[in-house]
């Protein structure tokens, strides 16, 4: 039975799944019905961070475009362009025994492609989730259901796997921002043209 999580809450991966190495963090949601007239195409990407909370280049940058970071060790298994269906819309495998050593902190975090050009935030999504899965065994670790808390953001920083003690803990952020994707990586350290 997976632990489900709340918007803040920590919890410990590693050291209460002993052996634990590979898991697949599954993103979800759901588009509600508007008539704008767009597509709405959510987009997972992934920021591998330094100690100071920064990329150190722009491998540490997984998404649609660049499928692999931290030496291979974080693999996004592609984009999906509806969101249609149930279940995980996108997965990211990561090798947490791979990781590299500066890498402290993996940062989730859910998009919407072209926001502002197509009026879209996330009030118009429900049922976004983030999940943590062994991916040996295929069993659920970890549920975080973001809730309904948003209106006017275009990206959410959903949740964060880092390290603490030589362990991996898992952090539900559930932090909204507004400026998309552009936003975020600025503050993550990228340069962002």
């Amino acid at each position: 039975m997976a632990i489900s999580l709340s918007k803040g809450q920590k919890i410990d991966l590693t050291k209460t799944n002993p052996g634990l190495s590979k898991v697949i963090v599954g993103l979800g949601w759901d588009t509600n019905r508007y008539d704008g007239g767009n597509d709405f195409d959510l987009d997972a990407s992934i920021f591998l961070l330094a100690s100071n909370g920064k990329v150190t280049s722009e491998k540490d940058f997984v998404f649609y475009n660049q499928l692999e970071g931290g030496n291979g060790s974080v693999v996004h298994t592609g984009d999906n362009r509806t969101g249609e269906g149930d279940g995980d819309d996108e997965q990211v495998k990561v090798n947490l025994s791979a990781v590299p050593a500066q890498i402290e902190k993996i940062s989730f975090v859910i998009t919407i492609h072209d926001a502002e050009a197509r009026g879209q935030n996330f009030g118009q999504v429900s049922n976004a989730f983030c999940r943590i899965v062994n991916e040996e065994t295929n069993q659920e670790l970890i549920r975080y259901d973001l809730g309904e808390d948003f209106s006017i953001e275009t990206a959410i920083i959903v949740g964060e796997l880092y390290r603490h003690n030589g362990e991996w803990k898992f952090s539900a952020v559930g932090s909204g921002y507004q400026g998309g994707l552009a936003r975020i990586a600025t503050d993550f350290g990228l340069n962002v043209g």
